[in-house]
């Protein structure tokens, strides 16, 4: 059964090819790395996936269902957490989380209930009362992570989920995140190499907006178990795709 599906997609800003013929899918019970230096197309791609932003050629789907054509029954699917998560900073947390769950149809005692799991799961119950823009970096982050989570959905997809929180933070959602993979399909961008190695069961490598590498992350990890030399090689600008894995 595939969650996440990307065929062929391709994006381009003005005369930049961001992204360009991507094509891979994630299973239920995986936690996939999408991996690659800054402007390799990550945050692009995840954003076509989500559907926030349309795709000049190809095609992909949530749960099914095709993120352009059927684009309200897939978000129903997926949990977001973008790039760089701001905005709303005007409403408390508590607030942004049953304006996150009414949006999700959970209203009256379902929204208070889905409220209450995820500010207990994300252990936010601390700053509910503050103002998202009063918020530090990790708290903010915190928080727009309870709201991709606040409606259950089978898919999640995690852009720079660990940014700006401190070591106990990051050690935290890592257990989380491993929790949650057990039964739904989890894509997330990062540029730690530490956190690849620890989180994820597959690692898409991304550079100049191609796949590059996709792979079981034990095979392009080195005799020590670390992945530092397999991305240097693989993300340098002459470095030639791979062949993709089934």
């Amino acid at each position: 059964m595939t969650l996440i599906e990307s065929r062929d997609l391709s994006k381009s800003f003005g005369t930049h090819k961001a992204v360009s013929a991507v094509s891979f899918s994630v299973a239920p019970s995986n936690i996939v790395g999408l991996l690659g230096s800054n402007g390799a197309g990550k945050s692009t791609t995840m954003r076509m996936l989500a559907g926030s932003l349309g795709p000049d050629t190809g095609y992909a789907s949530i749960a099914g269902f095709d993120i352009v054509k059927d684009r309200l029954q897939a978000q129903r699917a997926l949990g977001y957490l973008p790039e760089a998560a701001n905005g709303f900073s005007n409403l408390t947390v508590g607030e942004f989380l049953k304006f996150a769950a009414e949006s999700r149809g959970l209203r009256g005692r379902l929204g208070s209930r889905a409220t209450a799991n995820v500010t207990e799961m994300l252990a936010i119950g601390a700053v509910s009362g503050q103002q998202l823009g009063t918020l530090s970096k990790g708290w903010r982050q915190r928080a727009w992570l309870a709201q991709a989570l606040i409606h259950d959905p089978p898919v999640l997809l995690l852009d720079e989920p660990t940014d700006g929180l401190d070591p106990k933070q990051k050690v935290d959602l890592r257990r989380l995140l491993k929790r949650l993979s057990q039964d739904r399909a989890i894509l997330m961008s990062t540029h730690i190499v530490e956190e690849a190695e620890e989180l994820c069961d597959r690692l898409i490598v991304m550079n100049a907006g191609h796949i590059v590498a996709d792979a079981a992350k034990e095979d392009l990890c080195d005799e020590a178990g670390r992945l530092a030399s397999a991305l240097i090689r693989l993300t340098t600008d002459h470095f030639q795709p791979e062949s993709k894995a089934a």
